[in-house]
């Protein structure tokens, strides 16, 4: 499906939802509800906290449904919302700092991914880029909230330049600049791996 079937279709579920077909937000949260996901989880770096914030996102949609400006995607009006209630949870992270980075407060917590050597993999190889894996995260984690939104968007998810600033209601060139400015930053941080490639 093109990007413009989709945004005709975000339009027609969002009059739907307007007018008090409920349902219509089921359709919404299809469409969007992974990637959403997605881009939370890589953002706040807890799946059960992003988990969290992708319902409370698209319960935003619901409440505030009337004020959905149609000549807008509707995506970009959904990672605006996402994207604030994921500032906001870090900001109230911040102030308990006792809750680290990782989702369960355990400084040595891996995935499951990451708990096996991976195959074709011997484990120290596994465990420097488990330990790789764990400073990126932290390294993205310590940028200001729209630099660590570009890098997520275009870095991890793969994003051009132009869809991130879709999502993120900017320009492209607004974009670009947040970009060099994460590069910027996460250079001196990852010096040690970026030396290693």
């Amino acid at each position: 499906m093109s990007a413009g079937e989709t945004d005709a279709l975000d339009r027609a579920d969002m009059a739907r939802l307007a007018s008090g077909h409920e349902a219509a937000l089921t359709a919404l949260m299809d469409r969007h509800g992974g990637v959403l996901f997605g881009f939370l989880c890589r953002f706040v770096g807890d799946e059960d906290a992003a988990h969290d914030l992708a319902q409370e996102s698209f319960v935003r949609v619901y409440q505030h449904r009337t004020d959905f400006n149609p000549s807008q995607r509707f995506t970009a009006w959904l990672f605006t919302i996402a994207g604030n209630l994921a500032r906001n949870h870090l900001r109230a992270r911040t102030r308990r700092p006792e809750v680290p980075w990782e989702s369960d407060g355990d400084e040595n917590h891996t995935s499951p991914a990451e708990s096996f050597p991976a195959a074709g993999h011997p484990p120290d190889e596994q465990a420097l880029r488990t330990e790789q894996h764990t400073a990126v995260r932290h390294a993205i984690a310590a940028l200001p909230d729209d630099l660590r939104e570009a890098i997520v968007l275009c870095e991890l998810e793969d994003r051009s330049v132009a869809e991130a600033a879709g999502l993120l209601a900017t320009t492209i060139k607004a974009v670009e600049s947040r970009l060099y400015r994460a590069r910027q930053l996460l250079r001196p941080r990852l010096a040690r791996w970026l030396a290693a490639t």
